[in-house]
C-alpha cells in the first residue's frame, strides 16, 4: 500500500481518490450489470399508464384540431362538443343506463358461450368424435358472420333479448373454441404423460393439465370472443336494438343520429370505446397478471 501511495504521489497528475459506494440487488439489470442513475423522462416514460394516457391525449388533440379546421359539427364535432355531450348523458343517468342494458345482455351471452365451448372443446380432447364434431363446427360457422344469423334469431326468438343472446352466443363460441382446442392440442406430450401417470383422466385430466398449459390460448380466446360480442351487440341494436323495454349503447346511437345529435352519436361511440378500454386493460390485464405473467408463460 505505501509503495502504490509513493508511485502515485511520483506521478505528475495522481489519480483522483474515488469514494467507496455499495449497490443493491435491486439497481442491477437484467443481465447482472449496474444500471446508470435514470432520468425524471425516462422514469415517466416507463409508465406504461402515463404512456397510454398521454397517447389518448394526442388523438384528442389531433380530434380538436382536425374539427375545427373542418368547421363542420353535424358531420364532425369537436372533441370539446362531444366532451360535453358525453357528460350531459351521464349526468342524467340517460347514459349509464343504456351501457347497462348492453352490458347485462352481453354478460350472459359471453358467459353462455364460454360454457358451451368448455364442453365442446374437454369433448374434443377427450374423444375422437368430440374432435371431429368441434373441428366440423368451427369449420362451418366460424366464417358466419353472427349478425347474419339475426333475422333468422328475430324470427325464433322475437324482437328482443333472446335474439341478442343468441348472435352473442355465435360470435363467442368459435373463435373461443378454436383458440381453446389449439391451446390444448399444443400441451407438451411431457405434460400429458405426467398427467396420465399420477391417474388424471377426464375432467380432472382437462382441469389439471390442459387448461394452465394452455391458458395463453384460452386468454387469447377469451379476449377475441369479448371483441366480437361487443361489436356484435352494437350492430345488433344498431338494428333494433330495444331489449327488455329498453334500448342499449346501440339503440341510442341510432336513435340521436336519427335526430341529428351528433355530439351525441360521438359520446356513445366514445362509450364503446371507454367499455372496451376498461375491459382490456382492467380485467383482462388482472387476469394476465395473476396467471400467465405470473407463471412466466409471458412476458
Amino acid at each position: 500500500m505505501a509503495k502504490a501511495e509513493a508511485f502515485a504521489g511520483d506521478l505528475p497528475h495522481p489519480p483522483p481518490v474515488r469514494d467507496e459506494f455499495e449497490r443493491r440487488l435491486d439497481e442491477a439489470g437484467e443481465v447482472g450489470d449496474i444500471a446508470r442513475p435514470l432520468t425524471l423522462w425516462e422514469r415517466l416514460t416507463g409508465i406504461t399508464l402515463l404512456r397510454r394516457i398521454l397517447i389518448l391525449v394526442g388523438i384528442a388533440l389531433i380530434w380538436q384540431a382536425y374539427a375545427a379546421w373542418q368547421g363542420n359539427p353535424l358531420m364532425f364535432p369537436t372533441f370539446a362538443a362531444t366532451a360535453g355531450a358525453f357528460w350531459e348523458a351521464l349526468v342524467d343517468g340517460g347514459l349509464l343506463l343504456k351501457a347497462w342494458v348492453s352490458l347485462s345482455v352481453l354478460l350472459k351471452g359471453y358467459a353462455l358461450a364460454v360454457v358451451i365451448a368448455t364442453v365442446l372443446t374437454s369433448l374434443a380432447v377427450s374423444t375422437r368424435l368430440g374432435n371431429d364434431l368441434l373441428t366440423t363446427l368451427t369449420s362451418m360457422f366460424n366464417p358466419l358472420p353472427a349478425i347474419a344469423l339475426l333475422p333468422m334469431a328475430l324470427l325464433w326468438f322475437g324482437l328482443g333479448e333472446g335474439s341478442l343472446i343468441f348472435v352473442l352466443i355465435h360470435a363467442v363460441l368459435w373463435p373461443l373454441a378454436l383458440n381453446t382446442h389449439s391451446g390444448f392440442m399444443a400441451v407438451s406430450d411431457t405434460l400429458r404423460m405426467v398427467g396420465r401417470n399420477c391417474g388424471l383422466s377426464g375432467i380432472r385430466y382437462v382441469g389439471k393439465i390442459l387448461i394452465p398449459a394452455a391458458f395463453p390460448s384460452i386468454l387469447a380466446g377469451l379476449k377475441i370472443g369479448w371483441a366480437f360480442a361487443w361489436r356484435t351487440l352494437i350492430a345488433a341494436e344498431l338494428v333494433f336494438g330495444v331489449s327488455s323495454g329498453s334500448g342499449g349503447l346501440g339503440w341510442f346511437i341510432f336513435q340521436n343520429k336519427q335526430e341529428l345529435y351528433i355530439d351525441n352519436v360521438f359520446a356513445g361511440l366514445a362509450t364503446v370505446i371507454l367499455i372496451g378500454l376498461l375491459v382490456e386493460n382492467v380485467i383482462f390485464r388482472t387476469i394476465e397478471d395473476h396467471t400467465v405473467r405470473r407463471w412466466g408463460m409471458q412476458r
